[in-house]
């Protein structure tokens, strides 16, 4: 099987674009619609349904994209053990992460990425709302959440602390909670949805925060919001240590209830299709995120309380 009419199948499923894929390898649009053609003939199936306005997968070319992929991954790991090296990685790589975090830790990277890999096309899907992986055919996702699909494979890029937090104005205004129980009466800012988060004491003693039982509350689903708002006095939330670091550091925002641990602490994962070989694009990819943000400074050095 001819593996540059797959890696044309492939980019086609990404861009939706036959012709697009097609300049992007190099072909003219009459021959890149020629070797799809081709490629379903040889396959006995419409890979890709085709209008004068738009093209989208077929139910079989979902099916068959992950074999594609596969098979370009093995390729690319066997040009890999004969020498090829960085100058050979090319294509698309389509990333998801969580936009806050994408803003702050990823974006300020991808220069130096994009010049250790010039050849390589980022797709980014920035977004505090989680989706499916396979059905959004991403190369590769960042998530929070323990890994629980069999067909994934997950690579830990770093913790991910919870801490509740307050602005030095919420707390002169409304007084500094000493216990959980205290925060009943405050104003509670929950992320998406309403579920408690367990609080563990000094003592080992659990209780809960819990936006449903407090006097007021605010819903939100995107990070960065959550966070200005927390720092313009409309409550205390409940936010990741990578996120208010910087804001702990210069006083902006304050650590409440100090003494309690919230009891879920999850981790950063990088999460991508199971898959026998990992293709070139998302190894590098993955080193580099590693590298570069497994050691973060947020995750070693004190903050001011």
């Amino acid at each position: 099987m001819d593996t540059q009419s797959l890696r044309l199948f492939v980019l086609a499923c990404e861009t939706l674009n036959i012709s697009a894929a097609g300049r992007a390898l190099g072909m003219a649009p009459a021959v890149a619609s020629t070797r799809i053609a081709k490629l379903e003939r040889l396959v006995g199936a419409e890979l890709l349904h085709r209008s004068t306005r738009k093209v989208s997968l077929s139910s079989e070319g979902q099916d068959f994209l992950p074999y594609a992929r596969e098979i370009i991954a093995q390729e690319e790991a066997a040009m890999a053990a004969l020498g090829a090296g960085q100058a050979h990685i090319r294509g698309t790589l389509r990333f998801a992460a969580p936009s806050s975090f994408a803003q702050l830790y990823i974006a300020p990277l991808l220069p130096l990425f994009m010049q250790h890999y010039p050849d390589l096309t980022l797709d980014l899907h920035l977004s505090d709302t989680q989706f499916d992986l396979i059905e959004g055919s991403y190369d590769l996702a960042l998530r929070n959440s323990v890994l629980e699909d069999s067909s994934l494979t997950a690579r830990k890029l770093a913790d991910d602390k919870r801490i509740l937090c307050a602005s030095p104005d919420y707390l002169n205004r409304q007084g500094t909670p000493k216990t959980p129980a205290d925060l009943r009466t405050h104003r509670l800012i929950a992320f998406r949805d309403l579920e408690p988060r367990g609080l563990v004491g000094p003592d080992g003693a659990t209780s809960d925060f819990d936006p449903k039982r407090a006097a007021h509350r605010l819903v939100l689903n995107d990070g960065m919001t959550q966070k200005q708002l927390t720092r313009d006095g409309a409550g205390i939330s409940v936010n990741s240590l990578w996120l208010v670091h910087d804001d702990l550091t210069h006083g902006r925002l304050l650590h409440v209830l100090p003494e309690y641990a919230l009891a879920e602490q999850p981790s950063l994962w990088l999460i991508y299709p199971k898959s026998n070989v990992v293709s070139a694009k998302v190894r590098v990819f993955i080193d580099f995120l590693i590298d570069h943000i497994g050691r973060a400074q947020f995750q070693r050095q004190p903050y001011s309380k």
